[in-house]
């Protein structure tokens, strides 16, 4: 969540076997290349949510992890508390956030995939960082969890070393360090060891290659390199390859990827991470969230939403960063006061205002509109502590989340 690359030779030598592929709009690899997927991204609409706050911790998730303690994210949690109590604590979050029956809950509202995010701490750990391990055990079973249920899975590398964002969703927060020493290589070795354990596995029907890469800060001919070196090790797999847009702009890359099949291009959208956004009316929040879904539709690739969520508000507590305040109400360094988030910090969604619940659904609707006009989207996120414009779980149950996913209360919202 927001706070909230392959060998040359061989991807010109598949460009020169199968051409334009990737440029035809939503293409299906031809049949040369053709591999059993687990799921019909040319034909159905990947309709998902995040498992957040399961294996990579977000203090404004669950906050109560990070009460009464100066951890700011998951790193600094672990080395406070040491290996033997960070273990007590994490493994019991990790063996009770999630569990069977919120699979089984998921696939009864509708949804057919799950996107679940994991840190490389959890897959190779790195000697000398206080992470713990034992995640990607219990991660193994919730892939059997989410075939017990129906549904695919998208594995999500949502932290790399030295973090690719310097947000607590990284698992470190702070300096950007990734492509430093051997961390691009270190994150290869990540994703292998993830294919090699899980990409067979029947549930997993989408790998992500990396969440978030910061490419404001980052080379981004590295970046590049790096997906075009992911891939190449995937794309034997029959899994969608998927791959961040790096903030670079979900139409920047039409012209990337020619010859590399089974791409699934991934693009966050939020509209409340800066102060023009926060500003917006409801209405405005419609249009713009129309207008992104025309933007993902004209990629010339299998594109989703991998992130978006109910908020109009930053308001949920610890949002920004622990101990930090939200920009609609000015409590966030330097912004100005918008309205009040009495109400929306913390608490469910039965405790909103009626105009809050009706513009929430009003936004939800229209993204969902919207990004099918694209391949689909993944929610942000399936349930929090106490954020009710992010937590589906209480969405769907005060009925602000459609039910059916196609019913809908604000019809015709995008045209």
């Amino acid at each position: 969540m927001l706070g909230r690359s392959f060998s040359t030779a061989a991807a010109a030598a598949a460009a020169a076997a199968i051409g334009l592929l990737a440029l035809n709009s939503n293409a299906a690899p031809t049949t040369q290349w053709k591999r059993d997927l687990k799921f019909d991204y040319n034909g159905q609409k990947v309709r998902g949510v995040n498992l957040g706050g399961w294996f990579v911790l977000e203090p404004w998730i669950t906050p109560s992890m990070f009460e009464g303690n100066g951890g700011i994210d998951e790193y600094t949690l672990t080395r406070e508390l040491g290996k033997d109590a960070a273990f007590s604590k994490l493994s019991q979050h990790w063996n009770s956030w999630i569990t069977q029956d919120d699979f089984n809950q998921i696939a009864g509202a509708g949804l057919n995939h799950v996107r679940i995010p994991i840190g490389y701490w959890s897959v190779i750990p790195i000697d000398g960082d206080p992470y713990v391990q034992g995640a990607y055990e219990v991660f193994g079973k919730a892939l059997d969890w989410a075939q017990a249920a129906g549904l695919k899975v998208m594995i999500d590398l949502h932290g790399a070393p030295g973090s690719q964002n310097g947000f607590d969703n990284s698992g470190r927060y702070g300096a950007i360090e990734w492509t430093q020493g051997d961390t691009v290589a270190h994150t290869i070795k990540v994703l292998n060891k993830i294919r090699d354990d899980h990409a067979s596995h029947p549930a997993v029907a989408a790998i992500e290659l990396l969440n978030e890469p910061m490419g404001w800060s980052l080379n981004m001919n590295t970046v590049r390199q790096f997906y075009m070196d992911g891939w190449g090790n995937l794309k034997n797999s029959n899994v969608a390859i998927t791959f961040h847009d790096a903030f670079q702009g979900v139409t920047s890359w039409g012209d990337w990827g020619a010859g590399m099949w089974y791409l699934l291009l991934d693009t966050h959208h939020y509209q409340i991470f800066d102060t023009g956004a926060i500003a917006m009316s409801p209405t405005e929040h419609v249009r713009t969230a129309c207008d992104f879904g025309n933007q993902m539709a004209g990629t010339g690739k299998w594109t989703i939403s991998g992130e978006w969520t109910g908020g109009i508000t930053d308001c949920a507590k610890w949002l920004n960063g622990k101990g930090k305040g939200a920009r609609y109400d000015g409590t966030f360094g330097g912004s100005s006061r918008i309205g009040d988030c009495a109400g929306k910090s913390v608490g469910s969604v039965a405790a909103l205002s009626g105009d809050d619940k009706q513009n929430i659904g009003r936004f939800i609707e229209a993204q969902l509109d919207a990004f099918e006009k694209a391949s689909g989207w993944i929610f942000w996120t399936w349930k929090t502590e106490s954020a009710p414009e992010w937590d589906m779980q209480d969405l769907l149950k005060e009925g602000l989340f459609p039910q059916p996913l196609t019913a809908r209360k604000y019809p015709g919202q995008c045209g």
